[in-house]
């Protein structure tokens, strides 16, 4: 069975939004609707403790300037039994590993796990090791090695016949790993996380292990999974790539490049009642603000628990449904987090490709 079921096309040729069950805009409602009216201000990060192990390591992926604490608070689940979005930004990203930057947002998500993984946090994981980058963990001197030319030996985990990459989503937990076994012969090396998906989709492996010596905060993504994985994904994580980064001015110009360049999008879709028209899902604000969700991938929308399934969107669909209905306000991507709103101002470039599109041929 296919891991993300699709409707028809003829189901939402169009983005056509008219839905009851939507997400709170962000910032508008607190989390918990029981608590208090303004979301809390998030606490002082605490000094990253540093992996005190013999490990190399060498500057590359996930090294650069932190990412500062959320500026809002995230939206709200539309539905009790849904899952409550992340925060708008990824949170700050400690240096265990002198010149390598943990992933915080896999780690924090992996965190989440007790006892059995259950199927909604192993999806949330998987959607969260997109993100960035992830710790490998090599036999010797990795600089040395790539030096000599020499093919590097990943740590792996066997399971019956299968042998399994080990992958760490930060310096704490890999430091966890070597403590276990003893073996400090060890590197830490920072890779991008198509790289090593490529890697282990191309090689004899059955999948990979997260955090494999931290107890309950460890995930097992089998290979069917991250093949799934990487059939949807945008192989240069344009969009996800900006939204985990530091936020600056330029990052709704960046998002909003990615899309007239058609990186994928998803938006949810379902039906009310059995036989009754299809809906799209929308964010509102209480003052009627309406936002379009799109989604980077299909389990940005699965991780949230709604039951909506993820349909594809073309960037000629996206620019129709906004140019054919001003009054939506504009799109919400990735409501589950990091998650950003984009305004009709904002997508203008996308807007315009639909009046092109209309003009007669001159």
């Amino acid at each position: 069975m296919a891991l993300f079921s699709r409707r028809k096309k003829s189901d939402s040729d169009d983005a056509s939004v008219d839905r009851p069950d939507t997400t709170i805009e962000p910032g508008e409602q607190p989390v918990d609707p029981a608590g208090p009216s303004d979301a809390a201000p998030a606490p002082d990060a605490a000094p990253a403790p540093t992996v005190g192990i013999s490990m190399s390591s060498f500057r590359g992926v996930g090294a650069g300037p932190d990412t500062p604490e959320p500026s809002s608070a995230p939206p709200v689940a539309a539905r009790p039994s849904a899952r409550q979005p992340g925060a708008m930004e990824a949170p700050e990203a400690p240096e265990t590993v002198p010149g390598l930057r943990d992933n915080a947002l896999l780690g924090n998500a992996l965190a989440e796990i007790t006892g059995q993984p259950e199927p909604a946090q192993l999806l949330n994981v998987a959607r969260q090791l997109l993100q960035g980058h992830v710790f490998l963990r090599v036999k010797g001197d990795a600089r040395a090695l790539l030096a000599e030319g020499k093919d590097l030996p990943l740590a792996v985990a066997n399971r019956g016949d299968e042998q399994l990459v080990l992958a760490y989503s930060g310096g704490l937990a890999l430091r966890a790993s070597v403590e276990a076994d003893g073996d400090r012969d060890t590197s830490a090396m920072g890779q991008p996380v198509m790289a090593l998906l490529q890697h282990v989709l191309s090689g004899p492996y059955g999948g990979i292990v997260l955090d494999p010596a931290s107890g309950d905060n460890r995930a097992v993504l089998p290979k069917a999974l991250l093949e799934r994985m990487v059939a949807e994904v945008d192989p240069e994580l344009r969009i996800k790539t900006a939204l985990c980064d530091t936020r600056t001015e330029t990052t709704p110009a960046t998002i909003v490049e990615a899309i007239v360049a058609e990186a994928p999008m998803w938006i949810a879709v379902n039906r009310t009642e059995e036989g009754g028209p299809v809906g799209v899902a929308e964010s509102r604000s209480a003052a009627g603000e309406r936002f379009l969700e799109v989604f980077t991938h299909p389990l940005e929308l699965l991780a949230l628990g709604r039951g909506d399934q993820p349909l594809p969107i073309t960037r000629a669909q996206l620019s129709k449904a906004l140019a054919n209905d001003p009054a939506l306000t504009g799109i919400l991507i990735d409501p589950a987090g990091p998650w950003i709103r984009l305004t009709r101002e904002e997508l203008e470039p996308v807007i315009t490709l639909a009046v092109e599109d209309a003009a007669p041929n001159s």
